[in-house]
């Protein structure tokens, strides 16, 4: 079941999203919504500022890293624990 995290990054997440890609979850692989390097970028700079974090790293390890949806979720909640 998703959280109220979880629940907004995926909302974040959409809003890049090719419009076609259907339903969006945390299995969801990125490349199947269409994201590519840019709208990650975009996504992660949407993520720091709605948290007040800071995500550390460059676009080709960004695509390394962060495979599908639960990635972005999980890496977020961790920077959220850190700042805390």
């Amino acid at each position: 079941m998703a959280d109220q995290l979880e629940t907004d990054i995926i909302a974040k997440i959409k809003a890049h999203a090719d419009p076609q890609a259907g339903e969006i979850t945390p299995a969801t692989e990125l490349n199947a919504l269409g994201i590519h390097s840019l709208e990650l970028t975009e996504i992660i700079f949407d993520l720091e500022e709605a948290y007040g974090i800071e995500v550390e790293m460059n676009a080709a390890e960004a695509w390394s890293r962060l495979q599908n949806v639960g990635d972005i979720v999980e890496s977020v909640r961790s920077l959220i624990a850190a700042k805390g």
